[in-house]
C-alpha cells in the first residue's frame, strides 16, 4: 500500500516514540516482546496498548503471538521515520506520487527546496538469506536483517551518487536519512522504453560515464536498459546500490555483465553492434 501523507502528518509524539523504540529494540529483537517495549517506553500498559493499536492500524507496525507477544516495524513504518526525520530537517515539505515500485526500493517523487525523487529501499525481509548472497556488504544475520540491510543498501546508494556526481550523469544526492536517499527528480523513461533517434550517440555516452565511474572507483554492478534513464537527450545511470570497486576480486566479469547487458539491447532494438571485449578495454585501458 502506498505511503499516505495524512496517515504520517496524523502520528503524535507518543506513536513516533513508540516506533522509534521498536526500531531501536530490534536490533536485538526480531519481535519485540510487549514488556521490553513497555520498559523502554515507560508508559503504562493502557497507554502503550492504544498507541499499538493506533500504529498497528495504520499499517505501521506489526503483531504476532507466536512464538511470545511481539511487535515489529514493517517498510511503512521505517518509511515514515525516515521521511518524518527529513521533513524536520527542512529536506522534505511535501511527499507526492508513488513513481516507480521495484523488488528491493519504492520511488516516490517529493518536493523539498525544488522537485526530488524519494528512493526507499526494501531489501530482504522476505529472504534476506537470497539477498545476501549477491550482496557481500550486507551482515550475515541480525535479528532484524531486513532493516539492516535496507538501511545500508541506501547507504551505498547515497555513497556511489555523492563519490560520482556531478563527474557521471548520476541523480544528484540530496540527503540521506535510514532507508531512504532523497536525490534530484530525473524525468523521462528508461532506456527499454524510449525509440532513440542516434542510438549510437547514446551507446556512447553510457560507456562514457561507465568508463568515468570505473576511473572514480566505482562498477555498477546491476547496469541494464532498466536504469538508464533518458530525460530528454540527457543520459542518466540509476540504482547504485549494489555497485563495486575495480578492486573486487570479480570486477572485470562484473564489468562485462553490466556492458553486455547494455550492447545486447541496443543490439535486439537497433541493430548496432560493438564488440564487447573491445569496449571493455575501453573502460579499463
Amino acid at each position: 500500500m502506498p505511503l499516505s501523507a495524512e496517515v504520517i502528518r496524523s502520528l503524535q509524539p507518543y506513536d513516533l516514540r513508540v516506533m522509534r523504540t521498536l526500531e531501536r529494540l530490534m536490533h536485538r529483537f526480531e519481535w519485540v516482546p510487549l514488556d521490553d517495549l513497555k520498559t523502554a517506553t515507560r508508559f503504562s500498559g493502557s497507554e502503550l496498548a492504544y498507541r499499538l493499536g493506533r500504529l498497528i492500524g495504520r499499517g505501521l507496525v506489526r503483531y504476532e503471538k507466536v512464538p511470545y507477544e511481539g511487535y515489529t516495524l514493517v517498510y511503512a513504518g521505517l518509511d515514515t521515520l525516515a521521511l518524518r526525520a527529513l521533513t524536520s530537517r527542512g529536506t522534505l515539505r511535501a511527499l507526492g506520487t508513488l513513481t516507480g515500485e521495484g523488488k528491493e526500493s519504492v520511488v516516490y517523487e517529493g518536493l523539498g527546496l525544488a522537485p526530488v525523487a524519494i528512493k526507499l529501499h526494501h531489501v530482504g525481509q522476505r529472504s534476506f538469506q537470497s539477498v545476501r548472497r549477491n550482496r557481500d556488504y550486507l551482515p550475515d544475520h541480525t535479528n532484524s536483517s531486513w532493516l539492516q540491510a535496507s538501511r545500508l543498501s541506501a547507504e551505498r546508494e547515497f555513497g556511489a551518487l555523492t563519490l560520482l556526481h556531478p563527474r557521471v550523469p548520476v541523480p544528484a544526492p540530496v540527503a540521506i536519512d535510514r532507508n531512504a536517499v532523497v536525490m534530484d527528480l530525473v524525468g523521462g523513461a528508461t532506456l527499454n522504453r524510449c525509440r532513440l533517434d542516434d542510438p549510437g550517440t547514446i551507446l556512447d555516452e553510457i560507456v562514457a560515464g561507465v568508463r568515468t565511474a570505473y576511473r572514480l572507483g566505482a562498477i555498477h554492478n546491476d547496469l541494464s536498459e532498466f536504469n538508464v534513464m533518458m530525460d530528454g537527450e540527457r543520459v542518466v545511470l540509476i540504482d547504485w546500490p549494489q555497485w563495486v570497486t575495480p578492486e573486487h576480486p570479480n570486477a572485470r566479469a562484473i564489468l562485462e555483465n553490466d556492458l553486455g547487458n547494455v550492447l545486447a539491447h541496443f543490439t535486439r532494438k537497433y541493430r548496432l553492434n560493438r564488440d564487447l571485449d573491445g569496449v571493455v578495454d575501453s573502460v579499463v585501458g
